[in-house]
């Protein structure tokens, strides 16, 4: 038998998912400053339908027995996004916003396989907000520089004020994983989620990478 945590085999298992997704034209286009405003509020609006699917299920598993020790407002996205999506497209924001296809298929996903699977819904969770807290928070500085966006506007999606350290925070988070009360068949159902996840998110990328060549930025410093 394996020695591994759970959430240690659970990061190993999706590495290479992880690191597909990460290495989508649209990340490093966004992160280097070649797009324009336009091409990063794109991002903004396919995080708000994806958070709200995600934050709309939590609502309903703060008292399960798996799930809801992980629900924490202190994660909370949607108010930050929608605070964003104000700024970035003015009071209107909910009339004007387009998300791609693959955000809409995205959140469909986490609504359908969530609801009364509170494996599923954690499996959601974890690679959002984990990965909020870890690449997030290098993807919030480069947004920073190049959109002429802030923490306190356009960018507050990236800010967790609330979370004082987060390396602390995500160590406690894994802790909640390795004790999760699953057998190996809730185990395996949870990864299998995240390597779902893993596949709505380059979806998501690809839709977004569509916009790259159309937004570009001749010259981004």
């Amino acid at each position: 038998m394996s020695s591994q945590t759970f959430a240690a085999r659970l990061r190993a298992d999706t590495r290479d998912a992880h690191q597909s997704a990460e290495s989508q034209r649209y990340v490093s286009a966004l992160t280097s400053g070649e797009l324009d405003v336009a091409g990063y509020t794109a991002l903004v609006v396919a995080h708000h339908v994806i958070y709200a699917a995600l934050e709309g299920v939590a609502e309903t598993m703060r008292d399960d027995p798996l799930a809801g020790p992980f629900v924490d407002d202190a994660l909370t996205r949607l108010p930050a996004l929608a605070a964003d999506l104000r700024f970035l497209l003015g009071p209107r924001w909910r009339e004007v916003m387009e998300p791609v296809p693959a955000a809409v298929a995205y959140a469909a996903r986490i609504t359908s396989a969530c609801a009364g699977s509170p494996e599923r819904f954690i499996a959601h969770h974890y690679i959002r907000y984990l990965g909020d807290l870890s690449g997030g928070r290098h993807i919030g500085r480069c947004v920073a520089r190049y959109y002429g966006v802030t923490g306190e506007a356009g960018a507050s999606f990236y800010r967790f004020p609330r979370i004082s350290d987060p390396k602390s925070y995500k160590d406690a988070y894994r802790a909640r994983l390795d004790a999760l009360a699953l057998d190996e068949t809730g185990r395996a159902a949870l990864r299998d989620e995240v390597l779902v996840a893993y596949e709505h998110n380059i979806a998501v990328f690809t839709d977004l990478g569509r916009l790259v060549a159309a937004s570009g930025r001749e010259g981004a410093a």
